[in-house]
């Protein structure tokens, strides 16, 4: 992102070279934590959805199958995401009945 301007005081102020080079080096850095940034949402979503069926895995339950996929594939959904792109992209399985 192009910064060449501040305002100050209500007057628009040209930027130095130092506070251009600054700004990109926040922007980039912005930038660079973004699958960090996603990735960790999609960790709580997931984890959300885990603990919400915490509950199947009581020593007196016995899950079904379909509940025993389910958590699995909650489990490993983040496995081999590498990009912003495929985070965004990811559909979480249909809980179970």
């Amino acid at each position: 992102m192009a910064h060449t301007h501040k305002l100050i005081d209500g007057v628009k102020v040209d930027l130095t070279a130092e506070e251009i080079a600054e700004l990109n080096a926040l922007d980039n850095a912005w930038n660079d934590g973004a699958f960090d940034r996603s990735i960790e949402n999609l960790r709580i979503q997931r984890n959300s959805l885990l603990k919400e069926t915490d509950w199947w895995a009581s020593s007196d339950l016995t899950m079904t199958d379909e509940q025993t996929q389910y958590r699995k594939d909650l489990r490993d959904i983040t496995n081999g995401l590498t990009t912003v792109e495929e985070v965004k992209s990811v559909v979480f399985p249909t809980k179970p009945e």
